[in-house]
């Protein structure tokens, strides 16, 4: 089982050659307040001064510990001195650099810290990587994060509390983190922001370990029994305190090595019946099996979720499309792809069907049976036309002369007036046809042709040629569609069969018309050869007398008599049924003429007018130039996708006996 700590210590290099974090990697994150001994812990585990060290915020970056241990053998010769090193170090920066001298180690972290955060006491999330390789060490990964701060110092902004919470809890949210809690023994633990942190995202403590540190600085009369024993607040991973050394110590240049032998003789001392399970050698064996047995829950896990992501980048992979090796073919490829997708988008037999809403052919259907039917049918085959309006049309075609009949004329001049509006909502539907036609290219290109999105300039030439070709064929069926119009409009087919119905009733008026008029008339004659007086033409007769009709007003709304009435409604009956008529011709023929001399058309020559216009030598370069995003998109896609199948072969090294 010891060989799965170094397992994890791969896993996060081949991760960190991509700068990706998308892997949740067991690892034990150091959380406390500021100055409450976190560094302090973390150089007694590793044996040497390395870290750097002072009052206030110290550690402003995140770094990322690995702890390596090596065989003694396994010497590296120090090219600074004649002495070989037993121990070296390693940054994740400086690529192969090896560092001997812990003081330079101390010193690349301070100016890798001022590169990032600056000078003065601001903090940065990015992380500095660094690998110890010793004899005297346990194999361990530990993140040193920024202690806990509650007033900002410096040229720290206002906010730094709330920035430096974050940058903690993004680590120990991690749910295959150990929590590290530090909290100082002179302070009181019901107060540890450290522990009230951890208990934030781990409130069982399942994955929480407490330190307590300066055991040697509590007050005199006072002891850390109760703490240690789990009295004061129960840990479940336990409580193990330790000695830190002080900064007189780090002045006069105590070693790690007499600091830990000044701490066991300490415990001794004070803490004789907990000795054996505090100081810095048992914590660091308590967290060396902790991780081991962290890594063996989460491996299983880990191992799934590392080949489900190698699945999606793969697949993200081929989305993004090979770099292109023969220009033409490619370009011949693509443009026939987006036309046959562009036809059978048309035709309901695309590879991606649209769920939220109608498109294509659907939609067109929709606008000629739906949309463009129910406007029509809501068109009032009399709508615009009054009474009033129909007898004045047949008196001004009368003329001077009074009629007998219902002049055809009239009939004619109104009919025409009532079919001439359908020329409006006819337009509409051609109008309609070609937004649905512009809106399918956008759909070909975010669904269907995926590859389009590699090549802007590319797809920018495709939209451009399908919408002049749209464009070009809407003015021709826009005067297709007023040609139908007029051809109704040119000449009043009253022998239409359909129209045999209304003609009827029209001739049955007029018969009974005549037979009243040639009634009155035989009715007169007989009046004359009795001796009797013409009516109007007796003494009180107004014929006897002169009458200015300039002096008769004219009333502006009257009665209509019942032969006005009569010729009125047999108007409107023969303008509604032939205006029936009419509108279903209308409703059958533009849908035709819109899918002959637009749909079809376009579909018909579309591949056509796409290859004549750009597949020509002089706009291969030019029309395959990949976008720097998408170029940037495929690299990253094949950097992560290599890391993960270098983690997936990491991972399958491992031998089920390691892990138990």
């Amino acid at each position: 089982m010891e060989a799965l700590i170094p397992v994890i210590n791969k896993l996060q290099d081949v991760f960190n050659t991509v700068g990706a974090d998308i892997i949740q990697l067991p690892q034990i994150a150091v959380v406390g307040t500021q100055s409450s001994g976190k560094s302090s812990v973390l150089e007694s585990l590793v044996g040497r001064d390395l870290l750097p060290r002072g009052t206030g915020i110290v550690t402003r970056r995140p770094l990322i510990l690995q702890l390596v241990n090596v065989d003694p053998g396994d010497a590296r010769k120090n090219e600074d001195s004649d002495r070989e090193g037993e121990e070296w170090g390693k940054f994740l920066h400086t690529k192969n650099k090896i560092y001997s001298d812990f003081d330079e180690i101390r010193q690349e972290i301070e100016n890798e810290t001022e590169r990032i955060s600056g000078n003065n006491k601001g903090i940065s999330d990015e992380p500095i990587h660094l690998k110890i390789f010793s004899p005297h060490v346990v194999n361990l990964t530990l993140v040193d994060l920024p202690g806990i701060t509650k007033v900002p110092v410096g040229d720290q902004p206002k906010d730094i509390e709330v920035q430096i919470r974050d940058l903690i809890l993004k680590h120990i949210s991690n749910p295959n983190c150990i929590i590290l809690a530090v909290t100082a023994a002179n302070t009181d633990m019901a107060t540890s922001e450290a522990l009230k942190v951890a208990r934030e995202v781990d409130p069982d403590g399942r994955r929480t370990l407490a330190v307590v540190t300066k055991l040697d600085l509590m007050d005199a009369g006072t002891d850390a029994m109760d703490v240690l024993m789990g009295r004061v607040i129960p840990v479940k991973l336990g409580l193990i305190g330790v000695v830190n050394r002080s900064q007189l110590d780090i002045n006069n240049k105590k070693s790690v090595t007499d600091a830990i032998r000044d701490e066991h003789a300490f415990l001794q001392k004070k803490y004789p019946s907990l000795a054996n399970r505090n100081g810095t050698k048992y914590l660091a064996r308590t967290l060396n099996r902790l991780l081991m047995h962290h890594i063996r829950d989460c491996l299983p896990e880990l191992k799934t979720r590392i080949n489900v992501l190698a699945a999606q980048y793969q697949s993200l992979l081929s989305s993004y499309g090979e770099p292109v090796e023969d220009q033409s073919a490619t370009l011949l490829q693509l443009i026939t792809k987006f036309a046959t997708e562009y036809c059978n988008t048309i035709e309901g037999t695309a590879k991606y069907i649209e769920t939220a809403e109608l498109c294509g052919g659907a939609r067109i259907c929709y606008i000629f049976h739906e949309t463009f039917g129910r406007t029509l049918e809501s068109v009032d085959p009399l709508g615009g036309l009054s009474t009033i309006d129909i007898l004045t049309a047949i008196r001004n075609a009368t003329g001077p002369r009074p009629s007998l009949f219902v002049p055809e004329v009239s009939f004619e001049l109104l009919v025409k007036k009532q079919v001439k509006r359908l020329e409006e909502p006819s337009l509409r539907c051609v109008e309609l046809v070609h937004e649905e036609m512009q809106r399918i290219i956008q759909h070909c290109s975010s669904y269907s042709t995926q590859e389009l999105q590699r090549f802007p300039k590319l797809h920018e030439a495709i939209v451009e040629v399908v919408t002049s070709l749209l464009r070009k064929r809407l003015p021709i069926t826009n005067e297709m569609v007023h040609n139908l119009v007029a051809i109704e409009l040119a000449y009043i087919n009253t022998k239409h069969p359909d129209f045999a119905d209304a003609c009827g009733v029209m001739n049955n008026n007029i018969e009974v018309c005549i037979l009243f008029i040639l009634m009155r008339i035989w009715n007169w004659r007989g009046m004359l050869k009795k001796g009797e007086e013409a009516p109007g033409s007796g003494p009180g007769s107004p014929l006897k007398g002169a009458v200015n009709l300039l002096d008769v007003p004219v009333p502006v709304a009257r009665k209509l008599s019942s032969r006005e009435q009569r010729d009125c409604e047999v108007i409107e009956r023969l303008i509604k049924s032939y205006f029936l008529i009419v509108r279903k011709n209308i409703q059958d023929s533009v849908p035709k003429a819109v899918m002959h001399f637009l749909v079809n058309h376009v579909k018909d020559s579309l591949q056509s007018e796409l290859v004549g216009q750009l597949y020509k030598s002089g706009l291969l370069n030019d029309l395959l130039t990949e976008s720097e995003d998408m170029a940037q998109r495929r690299k990253e896609a094949a950097d992560m996708l290599q890391a993960l199948q270098k983690a997936s072969q990491v991972i399958a090294e491992i031998r089920e006996t390691h892990l138990w």
